[in-house]
């Protein structure tokens, strides 16, 4: 494996990259205040090109988050509040009937929904039945949509960012796991430290500030997902990750003892190429053009935590999925090359 990008062209993307998370930082901290963990995983779902659940009781500017990310980016931003009485095609769209003026003859015409966007919030998304949450799997996986047998492409690049409320769950509809899955980052939005919470308030209740500017242009976001994918990783450092899936897993050979204990099902392979593909936006983030076992540790909660599915010995223990994470990077060895 080569240390360094080899095209010019690759490195000069590359350190573009890194100055465009800063920039992107800069501008959303004028908004958001704290949270680093959570803007730096939105900002490699972004560079990756997947997309992201985040979870966190009310008031956390969950919304805000997203909504602010979109105008950083100077991207088309959608909103759907997701309700029990929500239709899929209030999400996808619907023919309509409309009449021709010239002809006065009635024809069918397609009126595009909000997944015809960029940036996609889909706001408390366990609040509406699987048949319309269901709704945004082939957008999601394929940028694409169905309806009445055409297919519409949706323009590039495009990110759902679902969010979820961890209490009031009485009439919600828990998302199925294979919708889960094609969530890169299960993200955890918690309430800020002291000083922090005092600064919200200062500037919450004060004159409104000036607006974020644009950070990084739709073109250059595209062609940042591009560079990703071209990051050189060492084969210890991909084993690595692959281990970490794997163990989460029961194996005729040979399963973990907490994983015997309390994993119902272990993470997929769709887990360990996000957390390959994670590790190396989280790299050019950082100015490296190779990615360290540090970058696959660091991302390992968010990737894995809504794919290891816990059983009822872990519920009955409060076990949660973050604890089974912990053991999984205590028990895989760490290989020595590409720290």
């Amino acid at each position: 494996m080569t240390e360094r990008l080899d095209a010019q062209d690759d490195v000069a993307l590359a350190d573009r990259l890194t100055a465009s998370r800063q920039r992107m930082a800069a501008e959303l901290g004028r908004v958001i205040v704290g949270q680093a963990g959570v803007i730096e995983q939105v900002m490699l779902t972004l560079f990756v090109g997947g997309n992201s659940l985040i979870v966190g009781v009310p008031g956390l500017a969950k919304t805000l988050l997203v909504r602010t990310v979109a105008d950083v980016l100077d991207l088309k931003f959608s909103r759907i509040q997701f309700t029990p009485d929500l239709m899929p095609s209030d999400i996808t769209g619907t023919d309509i009937i409309q009449d021709d003026p010239d002809t006065g003859k009635r024809h069918m015409v397609f009126s595009p929904g909000p997944v015809f966007t960029n940036v996609l919030l889909a706001d408390e998304i366990n609040r509406t039945p699987p048949k319309t949450q269901s709704a945004l799997l082939e957008a999601m996986q394929e940028h694409r949509v169905t309806i009445q047998g055409r297919t519409y492409v949706l323009e590039e690049p495009f990110h759902v960012f679902a969010t979820q409320n961890p209490i009031e769950l009485e009439g919600t509809y828990p998302l199925p796991e294979a919708q889960l899955d094609r969530f890169m980052f299960h993200i955890v939005i918690d309430h800020p430290p002291e000083g922090e919470e005092l600064e919200v308030l200062a500037r919450t209740t004060a004159t409104a500030g000036a607006g974020v500017s644009r950070a990084v242009t739709r073109d250059e976001l595209i062609a940042f997902q591009a560079l990703v994918r071209r990051v050189p990783i060492s084969d210890p450092v991909m084993r690595y990750a692959l281990a970490l899936v794997r163990a989460s897993r029961r194996h005729p050979a040979g399963t973990l003892e907490f994983v015997e204990k309390w994993v119902a099902y272990g993470a997929s392979v769709r887990a360990a190429q996000y957390l390959v593909l994670g590790a190396k936006a989280r790299a050019l983030a950082r100015g490296r053009y190779h990615v360290s076992v540090e970058d696959v540790r660091a991302l390992a909660h968010p990737v894995l935590r809504h794919r290891v599915l816990t059983n009822f010995h872990a519920e009955s223990e409060g076990v949660k999925a973050d604890r089974i994470v912990d053991l999984l990077l205590e028990a895989v060895p760490a290989p020595r090359s590409g720290m």
